[in-house]
């Protein structure tokens, strides 16, 4: 469950919205973020990953690594990798399993791209749920019933605009939360970085297709 929406949490079953409906207050949130984020040359985070059963049971703590820029991105959790060229997808299982698919056939999943662009008009309708406090809320579902997950919550810092924490509730209503340690808008990244390279993995590992 981590991998699919780590994937596809960092690229966001129909609630009661259509696009139509989506909150202007809530779109206000979200520009302020996305200008951030369009405006970077390159992104670097850090993420810290929990996830619980739809009985609330807690399945543990994993700690994630995003470098990204553009339509390219690199996910590290343990000894599991994601390298999204722009045109294909690599994930590595960490042991002997490396799965390549093209960008489009990963998009029914949450991926960097959707969760940080912060271009969620065509995918998402969201509504502004809570401001209290010190952070904007914003609830979207997704548009596209075949998406699997069911909604997404976003909280976003009042001061910094900027997106600290995650929750994504999948259609068995498990739950994994996303929580920001830190994210670096001004990231100088080498292309090669965004490069699948067959020599850095296992001699063993199968490449499947």
């Amino acid at each position: 469950m981590h991998k699919l929406y780590i994937a596809t949490l960092f690229s966001f079953c129909t609630f009661f919205f259509t696009q139509a409906q989506n909150d202007p207050n809530a779109k206000k949130v979200i520009d302020a973020f996305g200008s951030k984020v369009k405006a970077s040359k390159g992104i670097t985070a850090s993420f810290s990953l929990k996830s619980f059963t739809s009985k609330g049971k807690a399945n543990g703590n994993k700690a994630l690594s995003l470098s990204m820029r553009g339509e390219k991105y690199v996910l590290k959790q343990g000894k599991t990798e994601i390298i999204c060229d722009g045109k294909n997808v690599y994930n590595f299982d960490g042991a002997k399993t490396i799965t390549k698919s093209a960008v489009e056939e990963s998009s029914q999943t949450l991926s960097p791209q959707k969760l940080l662009a912060g271009s969620y008009d065509k995918d998402f309708s969201y509504k502004l749920v809570n401001s209290n406090g010190s952070f904007n809320e914003i609830e979207m579902v997704p548009l596209d019933k075949r998406k699997n997950f069911q909604k997404v919550t976003l909280f976003f810092n009042k001061k910094t605009s900027l997106l600290s924490k995650a929750s994504i509730v999948d259609k068995s209503n498990n739950i994994t939360e996303l929580g920001v340690n830190n994210i670096n808008l001004n990231a100088k990244l080498a292309d090669a970085i965004f490069v699948f390279t067959r020599s850095n993995y296992p001699k063993d590992a199968e490449i499947l297709d």
